[in-house]
């Protein structure tokens, strides 16, 4: 029997977990969400703090499958997207996805440090000076500025998704990136999309993919919230 694919991220929120979530429930895998589960958090900490004599992953997400443990959003999306059947065949096609990946994981920093530019130790009330003057940044210009280059990809891929003629797994980030930021800074968003048509019209193409769209209306898809990594601040959004 094949192993199982068994997800350890924080329970409680999408965050950066949710992208690999998103790769399972477009490809149909049963899968384990473990921190979900009873005891699971005691099971992920244990996995994190008891790895002698092997390399331990940084902090979740990370995913085991079975004996193969790989840490990172971007290197599980590596892992998975050849098994999956989302990602190209080709070496070059599976490079141009990754970099695409890795890409949007820079966005998904800023869009944290959009709220918490002094880090994690302090609490959003401690720091809301200096998230206004980050976030102004972020709306007017990083926002606009990442997307202009995923639609100039779309323009140029010309097949409506961002590598080739089928979708993969940076289609999906892509979508849960425009989500996010959809929630967090909805009054900017409507003005950078008048720009990115193309960038609006593959969220949209995902949402309406049969298994997504049951996954979103699933309970396994948490709401957004002021816990996550995409935070709707009103003062934020300018």
């Amino acid at each position: 029997m094949a192993a199982r694919y068994e997800l350890f991220y924080w329970p409680g929120i999408q965050g950066r977990g949710e992208f690999v979530r998103l790769a399972f429930e477009e490809a149909g895998i049963d899968y384990r969400d473990v921190a979900r589960e009873p005891g699971g958090m005691r099971e992920m900490m244990g996995l994190l703090e008891a790895a002698k004599g092997r390399p331990a992953s940084f902090a979740p997400p990370f995913l085991r499958h079975g004996r193969t443990i790989v840490g990172q959003t971007a290197g599980i999306l590596l892992y998975l997207g050849s098994q999956l059947g989302l990602a190209p065949a080709s070496e070059r096609g599976r490079l141009w996805t990754h970099q695409i990946q890795l890409t949007i994981a820079d966005l998904v920093v800023e869009a944290h440090d959009s709220h918490h530019p002094l880090g994690g130790d302090f609490y959003y009330e401690d720091q809301k000076q200096e998230a206004a003057r980050r976030a102004a940044l972020f709306r007017k210009s990083r926002i606009p500025l990442f997307l202009e280059w995923f639609e100039r990809i779309l323009a140029d891929n010309g097949r409506g998704y961002l590598v080739g003629a089928r979708l993969t797994y940076a289609d999906l980030s892509l979508f849960q990136v425009v989500e996010g930021l959809r929630y967090a800074f909805p009054r900017a968003m409507r003005r950078a999309e008048k720009k990115s048509p193309r960038v609006a019209a593959l969220r949209d193409r995902v949402a309406g993919r049969p298994r997504i769209a049951a996954y979103l209306d699933s309970p396994r898809r948490l709401p957004f919230n002021e816990n996550g990594i995409f935070r709707h601040y009103p003062e934020l959004d300018g």
